[in-house]
């Protein structure tokens, strides 16, 4: 008698877990994978040279054939990690109109010191011509939207 619950008792456990990870979509592993999570791009000094400004030459000069956020941030940050899904999400309704990158302030310090970037999370708006325009601190999702609408896309129809 004993055997017989314990061999139920594991028969109910197996059936559990699985049904487990079925709910939390474990079950369906196509599901997502033809849809793309973000269109942010983390940048490291290099492509941040080929991609928005060569930091060794004077004078400012955008590189870009869109306009740009460039979020500079730190893994261990928190107001960092609240805004990166912002981010993602905008990343997705604006992938057509402009460039959103992310900069690890700990791996690439030099870009770090380039911008100022003292406190984080520092946003920099970069429109196709013109000045960069910053941001320190935690935005609100529809606080970046509006710096996109504004700085970035002024001269066209806004989404």
């Amino acid at each position: 008698m004993g055997t017989r619950n314990l061999l139920k008792t594991s028969i109910m456990c197996l059936l559990l877990g699985l049904s487990s990870c079925l709910y939390a979509g474990g079950g369906n592993s196509d599901k997502g994978k033809s849809e793309q999570k973000t269109y942010v791009k983390h940048l490291n000094r290099e492509q941040f040279k080929k991609l928005v400004v060569n930091v060794d030459s004077e004078g400012w000069n955008y590189l870009g054939d869109k306009p740009c956020v460039i979020d500079f941030y730190a893994s261990w940050c928190g107001p960092c990690r609240m805004i990166s899904p912002f981010l993602d999400d905008l990343s997705k309704d604006y992938k057509d109109d402009i460039y959103i990158y992310k900069i690890n302030i700990d791996e690439e310090k030099e870009l770090a010191r380039y911008f100022g970037a003292t406190s984080i999370p520092l946003l920099i708006f970069i429109p196709k011509e013109g000045q960069p325009q910053a941001s320190r601190g935690a935005l609100p999702k529809e606080e970046i939207r509006n710096a996109i609408k504004t700085v970035l896309l002024a001269d066209k129809k806004q989404k």
